[in-house]
């Protein structure tokens, strides 16, 4: 208790004094970021006795809404201020002539969503859809998250006052199929996500395009037998792919997939992480009613932005959303 209130308290005072938008948002990032400090105190919960973890999370939950007020007050005040210095820099000569008209284009990311979809769908997949608001239940009860997980604290969830949240991820639309359809179900869930982060390489929201595939004697070469070949067709060459152990609560065993990723400078193949899967854990079954001892099946996700990058060579996943012509014009 008293290193959360220690970390409150610098927080608050650095918070109060940040001159810029761009040091407020670095201060966001390192306390409530993923890898921030208040999310590491999170993560501790699982250490904890039962009654110590329900009052611990509580009070780490209360600091970083507490945290996040004040940020947001601060980004009120200095986004006031640019304002105002820019509408003085950047005053427009309206004698100018205009622009004209200009060709648009396909975004990149929603270049990369309809390549990805279009490469399942041949693959004999069917697309579902899903509300983007959710409740607890879909977006992690009946995906085997239960109350006080640590895994939670990983999503950065936005709520909304009555309970309510914008979806973490588009596994609650597998849920919604499950239950309103008999097997063999063999489904992909793309769309938007949000999730409270951003940097260089997140963004508060984002694409994914989930898979799921429930049936007879479904197995795990089955999955890498899929994604080998969704992964050589996206990116248009075969690529060397490995399997690592990982966890997720809805699937087991898990596993993180990797490619063998060169950077195009003639150095070696690095391995680089493109997405999770694993099979489909055996309590997800039972919430849907469908029988574990009869039924097996797969499910994977992938983050479009992230194929995006690699496919178009982007840096950095900013850029996608920052609205530079110069940099949109490229995929005209």
């Amino acid at each position: 208790m008293d290193n959360i209130q220690e970390i409150e308290i610098r927080a608050a005072a650095e918070i109060a004094a940040s001159a810029d938008l761009k040091t407020l948002d670095d201060l966001r990032v390192h306390y409530l970021g993923k890898k921030g400090e208040i999310t590491t105190q999170l993560k501790a919960l699982g250490t904890l006795e039962p009654e110590q973890r329900k009052q611990f999370g509580q009070v780490v939950n209360q600091v970083r809404d507490r945290l996040n007020e004040q940020l947001l007050a601060r980004k009120a005040v200095l986004e006031a201020v640019d304002l105002e210095k820019r509408l003085q820099d950047q005053a427009v000569d309206i004698t100018l002539p205009g622009r004209g008209d200009q060709r648009g284009g396909i975004h990149p990311v929603t270049l990369a969503m309809q390549r990805a979809i279009d490469i399942f769908s041949r693959l004999g997949f069917d697309v579902a859809t899903g509300p983007e608001v959710e409740d607890d239940y879909y977006n992690f009860e009946a995906l085997n998250f239960p109350p006080h997980h640590p895994a939670r604290a990983m999503h950065d969830t936005f709520y909304f006052a009555n309970g309510m949240l914008l979806r973490t991820h588009t596994s609650p639309v597998q849920i919604r199929v499950m239950e309103k359809q008999d097997p063999p179900y063999r489904i992909i869930a793309p769309g938007k996500v949000y999730r409270s982060d951003s940097d260089q390489t997140h963004t508060p929201m984002f694409h994914q395009v989930e898979g799921l595939l429930i049936g007879d004697d479904v197995s795990m070469a089955d999955l890498k037998g899929i994604l080998q070949t969704f992964i050589n067709a996206f990116f248009g060459r075969s690529l060397e792919m490995r399997f690592r152990p990982s966890y997720f609560p809805f699937t087991e065993p898990s596993a993180e997939v990797d490619i063998a990723w060169s950077k195009g400078d003639g150095s070696e193949p690095g391995w680089l992480e493109i997405l999770g899967c694993g099979m489909v854990h055996p309590n997800v079954l039972r919430a849907c009613n469908v029988d574990p001892e009869r039924y097996t099946g797969y499910a994977f996700g992938m983050g479009v932005e992230r194929l995006a990058m690699l496919r178009y060579g982007v840096t950095d996943l900013r850029q996608f959303f920052e609205n530079d012509l110069q940099f949109l014009q490229q995929f005209h």
